[in-house]
């Protein structure tokens, strides 16, 4: 089926100004590269993604799901498909409970924390700096300093790729290091429940202060990145690894190896897609050829290749 008629059918459902043709993935990615996509929507409320969904599929149209675009790689020649992004309308933070909160899948992580935090509840500080938003912390299980989404989830809401509701338990997500039931069955998050505990704010607080302190002395977020590209391989660490082979600075174009943060990938400001792409096969190759150990994208990867 012609895209015309997928993006007539959107627009007819659709609020006024939520659709996209041709819209650079660069600006909705926090690497800064990526080609078009096909359309875009931009998603408020669970129906406004139910909607798509539904379009997409009857008009047999892939579709993916982006928040704030920061784990995410899209190659230079674009999105052939929809890409549904979550807006801001659909970023709401509110209590579910006396020491509970329910989020909407865009709420961004940085703000979630804050929340929380004037609310008096503690146990979250640690996704304060963690890049993105809620429905991609709890789809990938993000995590730092020693603690993981799946440690505070009570509940998720979901759409699968039918466009049918779900509702979810903490157990039946399935979680593991970076992964969750909704990544392995490409369920859409819509929002989530989080169990946390009172706390006082000032100390709430100062711990968030000092986890992102921590942060910046430690990661290169001066520079455009992805965050960090690779998982941690059993019994080592990437960045580790990046830096025992030499490898710290090393670039392709404007795609560098950060010098603060060997698990770093950054884009020193004109970096393609590309360039990144051959930077992280270059520094497979060589990681694997000195120590054996392969290592495998946290980053995802979507699109296509620029056409020659």
């Amino acid at each position: 089926m012609p895209l015309i008629d997928l993006i007539d059918k959107l627009q007819q459902s659709l609020p006024s100004g939520t659709v996209l043709t041709g819209e650079p993935m660069a600006r909705h990615t926090t690497f800064r590269v990526g080609g078009p996509a096909d359309v875009m929507v931009l998603a408020d409320s669970g129906a406004d993604i139910q909607k798509t969904v539904a379009l997409c599929r009857e008009e047999n149209y892939p579709f993916i799901i982006l928040g704030n675009g920061s784990n995410v790689l899209v190659r230079d020649g674009g999105i052939r498909g929809c890409v549904i992004l979550m807006g801001e309308g659909y970023s709401c933070v509110v209590p579910s409970g006396e020491d509970a909160v329910y989020a909407h899948a865009g709420a961004r992580n940085n703000r979630f924390a804050e929340t929380c935090m004037e609310l008096g509840l503690a146990g979250c500080e640690f996704i304060s700096g963690i890049p993105g938003t809620i429905g991609g912390a709890v789809f990938m299980n993000a995590g730092a300093y020693g603690s993981e989404t799946s440690d505070i989830v009570k509940a998720v809401r979901a759409l699968d790729r039918e466009g049918n509701f779900l509702e979810l338990t903490r157990e039946e997500m399935g979680f593991s290091y970076r992964h969750s039931l909704a990544a392995e069955r490409e369920m859409i998050i819509l929002g989530a429940e989080f169990q946390l505990k009172k706390g006082n704010p000032a100390e709430i607080a100062a711990r968030i202060a000092d986890l992102n302190g921590r942060r910046r002395d430690r990661q290169p977020l001066e520079y455009p990145s992805a965050g960090s590209v690779f998982k941690r391989p059993l019994g080592h660490f990437a960045a580790k690894l990046i830096d025992d082979a030499g490898l710290k600075g090393a670039r392709v174009g404007d795609a560098q190896v950060s010098e603060k943060h060997a698990g770093f990938i950054i884009n020193r400001g004109a970096a393609a897609a590309a360039d990144v792409l051959e930077l992280i096969r270059r520094i497979q190759n060589i990681v694997f050829g000195m120590f054996g150990v392969r290592l495998e994208t946290e980053v995802r990867i979507l699109g296509e290749e620029a056409l020659s």
